[in-house]
């Protein structure tokens, strides 16, 4: 082909990118896909840029954010994955780079851009409770990580502390802050015991007969690191079956008004307080409960269908747009006693007996981690409704430090003690538009098993740690609800031999996932066998703080 020929053809012109000045820093603020939800919290993320920003500057830098406020939009955060690609073509590509973060954000928004970034990259969060910056921030170090992006991750209440500014020194000089990671070690050699042999066993019987995980629509708000391959998947066993949350509301629609209220007169009959008005804008009515039961019914129909193992549902995003929240039929489902449900012709009752694990939001990290769960639990005669948790914020009480472990909108029954010790409240309209109920409570005092599946080098790991579930005074416990979200299932959680400091820099996801053992030495030996299961299935054990494998 001649030269004269190519140059009828119209070249696209090459991405000119802007120099990166010395001595500064850029920053960027990843943000939620939910209107509301940005121009609610952006007066939160300006308190916090400002902050870090007068940190930066007392260093001797300067900062120079990379993308504007948006006066129409009424916020200055990256609020879809085009924006950030966009925001990102304006950016040095060598320039020291900080994603600074007040709020819950979507990772994949930022993704793209810091996948090409070639220069040193910052996550910084605030510490409160209202607005979960150090949320958003674990999971966007979660999503790095899985793809294989360095980066440092940096935390504090207002950036006038000199551990933070200390931290924050070190990566200016040099690009990286090192934290102490001497909490966390690799699984050692198991010792010969019965609870060694059980999850070998568990783990050979997962892998030779399998189990399917029922996805009701994959990667729920951004979170890129609660996606695992197949390939990934597949050699411990585990399949996914891919369904659509169409589907799920096109089954809620053939259950009935009478099978509905059934759900409800046997929670009523339980003890469950619904905390119910008549304002579907703001408060939780009875319309609301009766559909998020019939997604309840409609569930677990699917699920037999399938011969699922367990269940995942997305709802954000997709679902707030049609039906009341998926909460409390998520909570229903994890829990052993719960409404009886029969399959459509009423000959059979479906999972009786026993909880349909459900993983929140479908993070499948979570859904390897309730499946082993529920085996191991059962097995051992324990409870096995299991949950997960956002690791949501933490403050000292009494000399300890006490985490918020809180969840958006439900936790099994049991957790709290029963179905008489647990309530519904409405979710808040910023996030839930058309309502529904939470299945809340306090979680009850007790020993706990706390874990985490994730992707680190191309490869699954799993974190295993010990907590202890601890009862507060009502004042405390009330502010800290007011502090974070008053509407939702709380868990006061001290974890075994792990700081603050310590869990915020080793930890790879926004979810951490929880079981309660009957007493010490059973959850110790829940865990040892829980070791040996994923050992078995070749994923890469760590244990965390104060783990004893000798009881």
């Amino acid at each position: 082909m001649s030269t004269d020929s190519a140059a009828r053809y119209t070249l696209p012109t090459a991405l000119q990118r802007p120099d990166a000045k010395p001595g500064t820093v850029y920053t960027v603020a990843s943000g939620d896909l939910r209107p509301t939800a940005n121009i609610t919290c952006w007066p939160a993320q300006q308190r916090l840029e400002e902050l870090f920003a007068t940190a930066v500057r007392g260093l001797g830098w300067t900062v120079e954010r990379g993308h504007p406020v948006d006066p129409d939009k009424g916020h200055g955060f990256v609020d879809s994955q085009r924006a950030g690609i966009e925001v990102f073509r304006r950016i040095p590509l060598d320039a020291p780079l900080v994603v600074v973060e007040a709020v819950w954000q979507y990772s994949h928004h930022v993704l793209a851009g810091l996948r090409d970034h070639r220069g040193p990259v910052l996550l910084v969060a605030n510490w409160e409770g209202e607005f979960p910056g150090l949320v958003g921030l674990l999971n966007l170090t979660a999503s790095l990580t899985k793809a294989d992006i360095s980066h440092s991750v940096l935390w504090s209440e207002d950036f006038t502390d000199d551990w933070a500014l200390g931290r924050l020194r070190e990566w200016l000089e040099t690009g990286r802050v090192e934290h102490d990671l001497s909490h966390v070690r690799d699984l050692g050699d198991l010792p010969a015991c019965a609870e060694v042999d059980l999850g070998r066993a568990l783990g050979r019987q997962l892998r030779e007969e399998k189990a399917i995980i029922g996805v009701f629509d994959e990667g729920c708000m951004g979170m890129y690191n609660a996606i695992i391959d197949d390939e990934l998947l597949n050699p411990l066993g585990i399949y996914k079956e891919r369904l659509s949350q169409s589907a799920l509301v096109a089954e809620m629609g053939r259950v009935t008004d009478e099978e509905a209220s059934a759900v409800r007169r046997w929670l009523d009959d339980a003890g469950l307080d619904f905390r119910t008005g008549t304002d579907e804008a703001t408060e939780l009515t009875d319309a609301q409960v009766l559909s998020q039961l019939t997604m309840y019914v409609a569930a677990l129909r699917i699920a037999d269908d399938f011969g699922l193992d367990a269940v995942g549902i997305q709802y954000q995003q997709g679902l707030k747009d049609v039906v009341p929240a998926s909460d409390l039929a998520e909570g229903l489902l994890n829990n052993v006693s719960r409404p009886p449900v029969r399959s459509r012709d009423g000959a059979r009752e479906l999972y009786a007996g026993v909880p349909l694990p459900h993983f929140n939001e479908v993070d499948e990290g979570v859904a390897v981690d309730a499946l082993v769960t529920n085996r191991v639990w059962s097995a051992m005669g324990l409870d096995p409704a299991t949950t997960l948790h956002d690791v949501r914020w933490g403050a000292e009480h009494d000399g300890r430090f006490v985490w918020v472990l809180e969840i958006s909108g439900s936790v099994p029954a049991s957790h709290h003690g029963g179905y008489d010790r647990s309530w519904s409240m409405r979710q808040p309209p910023m996030f839930f538009p058309l309502g529904g109920g939470t299945l809340s409570g306090v979680s009850r005092p007790g020993p706990v098993v706390w874990s985490r599946v994730f992707l680190m080098d191309g490869a699954l790991h799993v974190d295993l740690g010990r907590a202890s579930a601890v009862e507060l005074p009502e004042e405390e416990t009330t502010r800290r609800l007011e502090a974070t979200n008053r509407e939702w299932p709380i868990m006061h959680a001290v974890l075994h031999g792990v700081s603050r400091d310590q869990f915020m820099a080793r930890h790879k996801a926004n979810h951490l996932t929880v079981a309660y053992g009957q007493d010490e030495v059973s959850a110790d030996r829940a865990l040892l066998a829980k070791a040996a299961v994923f050992r078995d299935l070749g994923v890469r054990v760590h244990l965390v703080g104060d783990v004893d494998l000798g009881r």
